[in-house]
Parts: structure tokens; C-alpha cells; sequence
């Protein structure tokens, strides 16, 4: 017994798609009708059992249709994809996955997630041209010693920004980024890897999940249940600043623990493959000159100007991607690198993260198998149905406890919103609570799984660091059965405000 081991990230992923796979014969198909908005013609476009009949786009349309989304949240591009519409589910006949389908929901995965899989692996090959110049030991370096005595800044102001950048646009996915650069710097500061995963993971996670102004939750789902993002901005302040605090204060009180006992570490008996993997080169013997620092100025205005891009000029991956892309030619001249070296290391850099790239389209398969065998919608109408008759501060804690269910198959944010909240939202007119009661609970909901959820970013995450999922558990459920606790409290006393 002693020699067995927690699966490997992309196991535990094959024995997930393995599951859907076996569910897809027993959870009956079913689908709803959905509305789309199309710009170029000014028409809604209904879908209903593969027929398309179109609408013109407005509001007697939506009234017609039972939604009630003011007409502009579609013609102002707010709402920018298929929705639900409500009392339109229909049983389908049953598309059971079989075998085929289960091994080849991987590759579909990795095709149909090659957006962020290439923007990992230039990521990749970025990080190992600046490797090579050893601007990034070097700065590092400087870092550590600059941080003597004051470690746990560097938790608080991780953390902190981080969370930040997922309050205000949704700042996950590109995370991937920042863990092989900054794993490195907790470790110089005599914490553990698990630290620096945690501080990036979870400040994306907590900011997320307390969404204020991000546009691919808080917007979009307002907008879908019919109310302004607006309604219960106050009430999600309150929720980041707590959640965040207590998030801070757990992450610190494992690094102190740590830094006093290393052996007090979940992944002690790791440390010398941690330590090899992020390996820092004696920084003492490398001149800082004026090239290796305008390379870590470039390499660092990079990240800014994702940031930029992604929150107020609406790039996505592809122009994210180009960014990291330029930024590592532009090394590559800097460090006066040769040509065929330059190559050499950009692809060995982004081989370093070619597991990290593969068990995102792994999981991404998992969502294909779901779609193809029309499981979705159909655990979508049931959940609606369970809250009915309900008192107040069950719903919510209900609908919570549903959003985190419905996760698991409907990852994505953005997806979760136009899908559910046409058919969610109208559940809080019958219990006599405001419609930002359900905006709440789905975006608190997902957030919560998110802590665990092997088809998100969590196994992507770890395998940067080689951590096992099993001890992400060790490390994660203490906080996480606290932050239910507290977002139970919350919205039931919310709920009767």
C-alpha cells in the first residue's frame, strides 16, 4: 500500500473523460433551444432541434421568448453568444459516447484548446531565451536579497495583484505565465513551491470568484439575468476583501511554518526535484549589464502589455500570444544570441511546458464528450427544478451548491452565464430574492470548485511545479471548507437583505 501513488494529472483526466463517458449512457439527452444575435444582419437566430428560424432582433422578440435582457445587451455586443431559452428543453434521443469517442476526445480537446496551448508554449520558449541570458537569475537574485527579513510582502502583493486582475477582467488563463517565472523567486525566499502556486492560484481563483467589473462573469451574467452588473457591487467588494483576507492569512500561516521547519513542507520529500527544476544559476559570477536588463524590461513589458491588451483593447489569444512571441525575438537580438541558438532554446523552453499544454487539451476533452453526448443542457434542467418552493436563504445556498455541480461539465465562465442564466435567473422572482442573488451564488459557486476542479486550471497549474493533485488536497481543504462556511453565511444572510 505504501507504494502506491495519486495518479498523475493526465490519469486522473482519462479516468474523469472515462466517467462522462459512462454517464452519457445513463443521464438522458436533452438540449434547449438557443438565440443568437448576429451583427451583420441585425437578426436573432433561433436554433431548435438543428432548424434555424430567424427573428428580428427586438424586444418584442425577447418578450416573446420569455427573456428578459433589455434588446441592447445584444446589439451592444454585451452578449456575444448562443443563449437559452427558457421552457424550451426538449428530450433528444440518446447519444451515448462510445469508445472511439472517449480516445479521441483528447485530441479534439487539444485542437479545439490550441488557443491557450500555444500561448503556453511560447510562454515557454520566451522564458527559456531569457533563461539563457541569465537576466532572470540575476534579478532574482537581487530580489531575495532585497526581501531578506520581509518575505511575506511577497505573498500579500502576489496575492493581492493578482486577485486583482481576476476581479476586474477574468485574469486565469494567463496565469500559466507567471508560475515558472515566479516559483522561482518564493523559493529564493526559503518558501516552498506550494506557496508560490498558491499565492498565484489562488489570487486568480479568490478574484474571480468575487468578480466586480470582469466582463466575462459579472457583466455577462448581470446582463443575461436582466439586471445592471450593477445591483450587488457592494455586496461583491465585501466578498473579495473577506475571502482574500482569509486567503492571505492561510497562505502566510503555511509559509511561516515552512520557512521555520522545511520539513513542515507537503512536498519535502520533492525538494531536490523542485529545487533542480527551478535550478538558479550562482547570480554572483553574472554581469548585470545594460543588455541583460533591457531584456528582463522587455520580457517584463510583455506581461504589461497583455494585461493592457486583454482589459481595455479586448485582445484574446492570438494577439496575447503574438506579444510573447515578439517579446522573445526581441531577446533573442538583445542577448546577441545566434540564430540557430536562439532556436534551439526557444524550443527547448517551450518543451518545458509541453505537459502543462497537453493536459489543458486534455481537459477541454472532457467538455467535447459532455457536448457530444447532450448531457449538459439536461443536468442544467434538472438542477432548475430542484429549487422550487424554497425558502430564501436556501435557495442560495442551493443555487450555490448547483453552480459548483454544474461546473464540473460547463467550465467556462462565460459559457456557464449565457446557458444558465436565462433559465436560473427568473427561479429568484419565484422565492421573492433579487436576481443578483443568482449572479452571487454562479459566480461563488464556480469559484468555489474552481479550488479543485480537475477539469479547470488547478492540474495544469501543479504539473508546473510537479505537485501532486493529492497534495493540492492536503494543502487546499482547510480553506476551502472555510470559505464555504463563509460564502454559505454570506448569501444567506444577503438573501434576507
Amino acid at each position: 500500500m505504501k507504494n502506491l501513488k495519486f495518479p498523475s494529472a493526465q490519469t486522473i483526466l482519462f479516468i474523469i473523460a472515462g466517467l462522462v463517458t459512462l454517464l452519457t449512457w445513463f443521464i438522458p439527452a436533452g438540449k434547449y433551444d438557443t438565440l443568437s444575435y448576429d451583427s451583420a444582419t441585425d437578426k436573432f437566430t433561433r436554433l431548435s432541434l438543428d432548424k434555424e428560424i430567424s427573428l428580428d432582433a427586438s424586444q418584442v422578440s425577447l418578450d416573446d421568448l420569455n427573456i428578459n435582457i433589455p434588446i441592447e445587451k445584444f446589439t451592444n455586443g454585451d452578449i456575444y453568444k448562443p443563449i437559452n431559452i427558457p421552457g424550451t428543453y426538449n428530450k433528444l434521443d440518446a447519444k451515448p459516447q462510445n469508445f472511439f469517442d472517449f480516445i479521441t476526445s483528447p485530441i479534439k480537446g487539444i485542437i479545439e484548446a490550441a488557443d491557450i496551448i500555444f500561448l503556453v508554449l511560447i510562454i515557454g520558449g520566451l522564458i527559456g531565451v531569457l533563461n539563457k541570458s541569465g537576466a532572470f537569475d540575476a534579478a532574482i537574485g537581487q530580489l531575495a536579497t532585497v526581501l531578506k527579513g520581509r518575505e511575506s510582502l511577497l505573498i500579500v502583493l502576489v496575492t493581492s495583484l493578482v486577485a486583482l486582475g481576476g476581479t476586474t477582467f477574468g485574469f486565469a488563463e494567463e496565469t500559466i505565465a507567471f508560475f515558472p517565472i515566479l516559483i522561482p523567486v518564493f523559493l529564493a525566499a526559503e518558501y516552498d513551491a506550494m506557496v508560490g502556486v498558491a499565492s498565484i492560484f489562488l489570487g486568480s481563483a479568490i478574484g474571480t470568484m468575487c468578480s466586480t467589473i470582469n466582463p466575462f462573469s459579472t457583466i455577462i451574467a448581470s446582463d443575461a439575468a436582466g439586471i445592471s452588473w450593477t445591483t450587488g457591487l457592494y455586496g461583491r467588494i465585501f466578498m473579495l476583501l473577506l475571502c482574500l483576507s482569509i486567503t492571505v492569512i492561510y497562505i502566510m500561516r503555511y509559509a511561516k511554518r515552512v520557512k521555520n521547519d522545511p520539513t513542515k513542507s507537503l512536498i519535502f520529500d520533492q525538494r531536490h526535484e523542485i529545487a533542480e527544476l527551478f535550478a538558479l544559476k550562482d547570480s554572483s559570477n553574472i554581469n548585470f549589464n545594460w543588455r541583460l536588463k533591457l531584456a528582463l524590461f522587455i520580457f517584463t513589458c510583455s506581461f504589461i502589455l497583455m494585461i493592457i491588451g486583454v482589459s481595455m483593447l479586448d485582445w484574446w489569444f492570438i494577439e496575447m500570444t503574438t506579444v510573447f512571441l515578439v517579446g522573445a525575438i526581441l531577446i533573442g537580438f538583445i542577448i546577441q544570441i545566434s540564430e540557430a541558438e536562439f532556436i534551439e532554446t526557444f524550443v527547448k523552453g517551450a518543451g518545458d511546458l509541453l505537459g502543462v499544454a497537453l493536459i489543458i487539451g486534455i481537459a477541454r476533452g472532457v467538455t467535447v464528450l459532455m457536448t457530444d453526448g447532450l448531457i449538459s443542457d439536461t443536468l442544467l434542467y434538472y438542477a432548475s427544478d430542484i429549487t422550487t418552493g424554497m425558502n430564501k436563504g436556501v435557495f442560495a445556498g442551493s443555487m450555490t451548491m448547483i453552480y459548483s455541480g454544474l461546473s464540473f461539465f460547463i467550465p467556462s465562465s462565460s459559457g456557464m452565464a449565457v446557458l444558465t442564466m436565462p433559465i436560473m435567473a427568473p427561479l429568484a422572482d419565484t422565492v421573492g430574492v433579487g436576481r443578483e442573488v443568482v449572479v452571487n451564488t454562479y459566480q461563488y459557486g464556480l469559484g468555489l470548485f474552481y479550488l479543485i476542479n480537475p477539469t479547470g486550471l488547478i492540474l495544469a497549474s501543479l504539473a508546473v511545479a510537479k505537485i501532486n493533485f493529492s497534495k493540492w488536497l492536503k494543502f487546499i481543504m482547510p480553506l476551502f471548507i472555510l470559505l464555504i462556511i463563509v460564502t454559505l453565511t454570506v448569501l444567506a444572510v444577503s438573501s434576507y437583505l
